[in-house]
């Protein structure tokens, strides 16, 4: 994956470097954000630079920022990334993961970042397809995936060990390549099925 920049019409995606250890670490200590997709909360800005080193900047992870007032990048709110898909390994497919600054919450910034980060999968990394996995106590991760038309797959059991020890179910959601478009939508068909599967969440 490039360095690219991405840019929507609020944010900016850029490619995580150790020098947003203290933004990253801002909002990753909530113990409200973290537990929610399984991470526990940063304790320290030296464990933040670790996860960026470790972790961000290995899988071409982005920052989310908001655009200032002069339509630059401006303050980090979240995280997102293109990750390596555990059950489709003969897929050109990536698993989509976030975070997002309590604060931040309720406004789409992660809606919107993730329908810009589908947009480059597709188009500029020609995946296949891609997918959302979370818990079922994460309820706002659910709706990121519903407002940018991923079908619900089901659930698999005991699917994934959180940091405190506890195994957590996993509820899966994709996105064919052939279902998405450059408006964000699903023919008729697809969009009734994705209705009935999220009213039986």
């Amino acid at each position: 994956m490039d360095n690219k920049i991405l840019e929507t019409e609020r944010l900016f995606l850029t490619p995580f470097k150790v020098q947003d250890a203290e933004e990253l670490y801002a909002y990753a200590k909530d113990p409200d954000v973290g537990p929610h997709a399984g991470w526990k909360p940063h304790e320290s800005v030296e464990e933040s630079k670790m996860i960026i080193e470790g972790m961000f900047i290995p899988t071409g992870a982005f920052c989310i920022r908001l655009k200032d007032k002069d339509g630059k990048p401006g303050k980090l709110i979240g995280s997102i990334a293109l990750e390596t898909d555990r059950f489709r390994p003969d897929a050109r497919s990536k698993e989509i993961g976030y975070s997002l600054d309590r604060k931040e919450w309720g406004k789409g910034y992660m809606t919107e970042a993730a329908g810009e980060i589908i947009r480059y999968a597709f188009e500029n990394l020609d995946m296949e397809i891609l997918t959302i996995c979370t818990s079922p106590v994460n309820e706002r991760s659910q709706r990121v995936a519903e407002k940018n038309n991923f079908q619900y797959e089901g659930k698999i059991r005991k699917a994934y060990r959180i940091y405190t020890g506890q195994l957590r179910d996993s509820l899966v959601f994709s996105l064919a390549k052939e279902d998405w478009n450059k408006t964000g939508q699903l023919d008729s068909t697809i969009e009734k099925d994705l209705q009935i599967q999220q009213r039986n969440l």
